[in-house]
């Protein structure tokens, strides 16, 4: 299990949003690559990186701090918030990232997301957030009847590379992430999925470890907080391995 340090763009800077909420901000870093050369300086080989305007707008809003985290990440990037034209898609994927998320897209337009799978293979993730098992789209803001296991199986099908499973409840919370939600989707499909939501301690990262085939899970607040320490976290992982 990869252990993927997030990093939050909101008006160029690093932040953490709590449960998705724009009134409620925590700014992390003025300058976001800061953030980006902490993370590879403790261990970490894989970046998340969420553009919080662009989730909400629709659009890529934070190019700049993205291709300044590109410029001093060696490892993997992936990017998300607010993808769903194809344009977007290139021009993410010719500024170097690695992976791209579509998130409310996969729910809205299934042929889109088919179209670009066989477009771009091994390069597009489906984010998929839920609250109660049910999906969440446009920022969180919207609650949808459809289950996040089924959405799961359906996305696998269109070809993406892997699943992000957030739990929106537990998000920027610190309450330890959703065990028996994450299990069950990682049980439900053959790509990967990568965990995200909640995560609060290294006891979380090890629950989370117990669970056969989850390739990785994300962690936030809890790494800008002090209340996981990444070097510590990576290195117990390994040795887990």
């Amino acid at each position: 299990m990869r252990i993927i340090p997030a990093i939050d763009l909101k008006d160029g800077k690093c932040v953490r949003l709590r449960q998705g909420k724009f009134d409620e901000v925590t700014v992390y870093y003025d300058r976001p690559e800061e953030a980006a050369l902490r993370w590879q300086n403790e261990g970490a080989e894989i970046l998340h990186v969420v553009d919080l305007d662009g989730a909400k707008e629709g659009r890529i809003s934070n190019l700049t701090s993205i291709k300044k985290i590109r410029e001093v990440f060696t490892g993997t990037i992936e990017v998300g918030g607010g993808i769903r034209k194809i344009e977007d898609i290139e021009l993410l994927l010719s500024t170097g990232i690695d992976r791209v998320i579509l998130g409310t897209v996969a729910v809205e337009n299934p042929d889109f997301v088919k179209d670009v799978c066989k477009r771009f293979p091994g390069r597009i993730i489906a984010g998929i957030d839920a609250k109660d098992g049910l999906v969440a789209v446009k920022g969180w803001v919207e609650l949808t009847e459809i289950k996040a296991t089924e959405l799961a199986m359906k996305i696998q099908d269109y070809g993406v590379w892997g699943i992000i499973y957030t739990d929106i409840s537990r998000d920027g919370m610190l309450t330890g992430p959703n065990i028996e939600a994450t299990k069950a989707l990682v049980e439900a499909v053959k790509i990967p999925v990568i965990a995200s939501g909640g995560v609060s301690s290294i006891d979380d990262i090890k629950r989370l470890a117990e669970i056969p085939n989850l390739w990785g899970v994300i962690t936030g607040k809890a790494i800008y907080s002090g209340a996981i320490n990444l070097k510590e976290a990576i290195e117990m992982i390994n040795e887990i391995k």
